[in-house]
């Protein structure tokens, strides 16, 4: 019985240790003169659209935009179907 628990745990510390990767479609702009982006970004932390909405602004600002909304997120699936729409802005940030 012993043989069996213990890969049993080690499998279940380590499966429960993955986390599936994450990414948010959203919108921003730059002013002055008004510039609109949509894009696409994986996210390191929660994948919920709250915690895009707070990991997502600081990466922006760095070149100048300004999160206006948070999509969606969603899991690998969902980059295929997203890359052409989001351009130059998929995965930059």
């Amino acid at each position: 019985m012993k043989h069996v628990i213990a890969p049993l745990m080690l499998f279940l510390f380590f499966a429960g240790s993955a986390q599936a990767a994450c990414y948010a479609d959203y919108k921003a702009k730059q002013d002055d003169p008004l510039r609109l982006h949509y894009g696409v970004a994986e996210l390191t932390g929660d994948c919920s659209i709250e915690a895009a909405e707070k990991e997502l602004p600081g990466r922006l600002s760095g070149d100048g935009w300004e999160l206006l909304a948070v999509l969606s997120v969603f899991d690998g699936s969902g980059l295929d179907e997203r890359m052409a729409n989001a351009g130059d802005f998929y995965l930059r940030y």
